[in-house]
């Protein structure tokens, strides 16, 4: 158990009545003791203490894969959870593609019981169809009960008639349907974005419309059945456009964005450096900023690290057999402070990565006020530092950051009465 005393921390909590206060945050058996000015404790107390400190409610991840069980070897519970926490996270949502997939309560029972004394909170996310092969509706319900706060069959965008049985079917019991929007028939064998970039160098891209057309759809769908639905990972400035429409008419859409799609362009793909292929394909100069918009017109509602580990042989091979995806976690706020620092205030940005998920996956929204248990996230948003390979915690090392300057660094976390210190 520790206790701690937080200084001179600004708090960004609108639920507080301290929010946009600078004060002394002292920490004791788990629970906020007091905040105030100068708070006196006694020298044995851990103190953390930074010229810029903020404070905000835990940060929840919307979308993380720990790859386990049966990739343990790239990702495991354990790895992942520190890795989390050192990206400034009391919550991740896990996503259900590990083996055997996560389709039962089962695989949702071994999830909770094997992090339930951990830091940092594991929110999984259900199958939506049996093994996710995309055929029968998984055990929805039972899911439910066991703690599945949501249902998708990870990157796989789901065919309609099964997405809109499962929206129906879930509609009573309140449970979020997630979809990863690409068109297969229409993406067919491309790793990369259609344009310049993958035609000068070679590559078989995938078309914005791939993404478009199933947004287009599952908009209709939702609207039809209405029920929520929540859009993975948005990339296309058409998709956008739909998802405000959809919003400026109160249907219930909510979508996120990877945040290093916010720094990364395809113009990375030079290199033919397989670190830069992920899914959504990296976008133009023109996509990062019809991003930056939509966040600040309130379209997308939450940044996601996409954490997604791969073993080196996955990685060190020719580009078009590499597989998708990087490690991501505890570098996610930093590429989003980083980008956004002059474009949205600090709440926003909170906002993104705390309020609006657990509001959409319906988690508890911690409180920072006297009595309350203590789940936070503190961090600095001027702090500058460099990424390097020592930084990381995961198992796998599949970024393309190492070396990579950032302003704004997690200093800790603080969750079910343990400090963890970045």
């Amino acid at each position: 158990m520790m206790n701690l005393i937080i200084r001179n921390a600004k708090v960004i909590d609108i639920h507080s009545p301290y929010h946009n206060k600078t004060v002394d945050i002292f920490i004791k058996n788990g629970h906020i003791e007091q905040i105030a000015k100068n708070i006196q404790v006694p020298s044995n107390i851990k103190e953390c203490k930074s010229k810029n400190t903020h404070i905000s409610p835990g940060w929840l991840d919307m979308q993380a894969k720990f790859c386990d069980p049966g990739f343990e070897y790239k990702e495991d519970l354990e790895s992942g959870l520190h890795a989390a926490a050192r990206g400034g996270f009391t919550a991740v949502a896990l996503l259900p593609d590990t083996l055997p997939v996560c389709d039962n309560k089962s695989g949702v029972d071994y999830l909770i019981k094997n992090t339930k004394e951990k830091a940092v909170d594991i929110v999984p996310i259900g199958a939506l169809s049996e093994g996710m092969k995309g055929e029968n509706i998984s055990e929805m319900y039972d899911m439910h009960l066991a703690g599945a706060a949501a249902f998708c069959d990870a990157k796989k965008s789901t065919n309609a008639g099964l997405l809109m049985r499962a929206m129906l079917y879930a509609k009573p019991f309140g449970s979020l349907i997630m979809d990863f929007p690409l068109c297969k028939e229409v993406a067919s064998t491309g790793n990369v974005n259609e344009g310049k970039a993958s035609t000068s160098l070679g590559l078989k891209g995938i078309p914005s419309v791939a993404e478009d057309i199933i947004v287009n759809r599952d908009i209709y769908l939702a609207e039809y059945c209405g029920s929520p639905l929540h859009f993975m990972q948005i990339s296309s400035v058409h998709a956008i456009q739909m998802i405000k429409n959809a919003k400026s008419k109160s249907l219930p859409i909510s979508c996120g964005l990877s945040t290093y799609h916010l720094l990364l362009t395809d113009e990375e793909l030079k290199t033919f450096d397989s670190h830069y292929k992920v899914q959504p394909p990296l976008k133009t100069q023109k996509e990062t900023k019809a991003f930056i918009k939509a966040i600040k017109e309130n379209i997308i509602d939450v940044l996601v690290s996409d954490h997604e580990p791969q073993h080196i042989e996955n990685k060190k091979c020719e580009f078009d057999l590499a597989a998708y995806g990087i490690i991501n976690l505890q570098t996610s706020f930093a590429i989003a402070n980083t980008i956004l620092r002059n474009e949205i205030s600090i709440q926003q940005l909170v906002d993104l990565f705390c309020f609006n998920p657990r509001k959409i996956l319906k988690q508890p929204i911690p409180c920072i006020k006297e009595g309350e248990e203590a789940n936070l996230t503190v961090f600095d948003t001027n702090e500058n530092w460099i990424f390097s390979e020592n930084n990381i915690v995961s198992k796998s090392k599949n970024t393309p950051f190492i070396g990579q300057s950032f302003t704004g660094k997690v200093l800790g976390i603080y969750n079910k009465k343990q400090w963890i210190e970045n």
